[in-house]
């Protein structure tokens, strides 16, 4: 829940020119806590902490994020904004010709549960662009979370690393999805921008970061896979983290843009079921990741991973050529430019809520 509104918010409060560097931050969140959670909780287990503190420590920072959430995050859906401000407007000028379109709308608790739990999923199933997306995203976060259980055989089973030791081999994959950070910065989004000027630009122009990117995810599981042999120095395989780091957060970065570019208001449904999609492979692939890599070795689980994620490289190549022909065929990704902002809200002409 925490990630569908997290990301639906990421997409309101941002417009398309400064998105990019707030979705950098959403991006790499998943790859810091997989990477630094077995540094934290390797070096408690060597000295001993009771396994009770990992879920200690979990509460504290809940805890801390609750507290910086409720005290400094408002309102950002639009329409909930627009109707606050119709609403104001009315009682300050005792003018009833003040409306938002949302509260003219009137639901029962039955339609407004259709509307929320179904519409994601009704669009997944619909919408070619959405399901490709989706299925991307969610085999990278599968592999992301599949990782641990590969690097527990390679590093310390192959290796016979230290519990401390082996939370530290999550390192390259940190440093190299913060090292992406300061590099997409959206600078040549921003340039596109003026470009063109007032037009907008078109969602597809946030792929070119995915296309580079998902060659270099299929290259990082064939570096990581055949360097994991025990004769091999652990380095070998302890650098291909770094470009499978970068490449993890320019995909989710590129792919996140995409969808909220592409489906504007109802982009929060459309991240809604890629969220949802994603957890799912990402709570799947451990399941059978410590026997794919036992079963295979390391060296050729990698490998059937690296031609998975070849097979999946052309999505970003196909939604880059075809994707405006796929948007005019869609009923949920609009063509037509931004609505106006909240705060160029005027009058409204009664005829039109007659």
């Amino acid at each position: 829940m925490i990630l569908i509104t997290i990301s639906a918010l990421v997409s309101d409060i941002w417009d398309a020119g400064n998105r990019g560097e707030a979705l950098a931050f959403f991006a790499l969140a998943p790859l810091t806590g997989l990477t630094l959670g077995p540094i934290v909780s390797g070096f408690m287990s060597v000295q001993g902490v009771s396994w009770r503190w990992l879920y200690w420590l979990l509460m504290f920072f809940a805890g801390i994020c609750l507290i910086l959430i409720s005290s400094t995050l408002p309102e950002a859906f639009v329409m909930h904004l627009m109707a606050r401000k119709a609403e104001r407007s009315r009682k300050e000028t005792g003018n009833d010709r003040y409306w938002a379109a949302m509260a003219k709308q009137k639901s029962s608790i039955g339609q407004h549960l259709k509307h929320v739990l179904a519409r994601p999923f009704i669009a997944l199933f619909r919408e070619p662009m959405l399901m490709a997306t989706t299925l991307c995203m969610s085999f990278v976060y599968g592999c992301m979370d599949l990782l641990f259980e590969a690097y527990s055989v390679v590093f310390l089973e192959g290796h016979n690393l230290s519990m401390g030791l082996f939370g530290l081999t999550f390192l390259p994959i940190f440093l190299g999805g913060c090292t992406d950070y300061p590099l997409i910065f959206n600078t040549r989004y921003v340039r596109s921008q003026k470009k063109h000027a007032p037009h907008p630009v078109l969602p597809e122009k946030r792929l070119e970061v995915a296309m580079f990117a998902a060659r270099m995810f299929m290259a990082s599981f064939f570096w990581f896979g055949w360097t994991s042999y025990p004769s091999i120095s652990l380095w070998a395989a302890l650098i291909a983290g770094y470009p499978l780091g970068w490449s993890i957060v320019w995909i989710f970065l590129a792919l996140f843009n995409y969808v909220a570019d592409a489906y504007l208001f109802v982009a929060a449904s459309a991240l809604a079921s890629l969220t949802v999609v994603r957890s799912c492979f990402g709570a799947g692939f451990p399941m059978f990741a410590t026997q794919m890599f036992e079963r295979l070795n390391s060296r050729w689980a990698s490998t059937l991973l690296g031609f998975i994620a070849l097979l999946m490289a052309p999505i970003p190549f196909v939604l880059f050529k075809y994707g405006p022909i796929i948007r005019k065929k869609s009923k949920y990704a609009p063509t037509k430019p931004m609505p106006v902002p909240v705060k160029e809200m005027t009058q409204a002409d009664p005829a039109n809520h007659a």
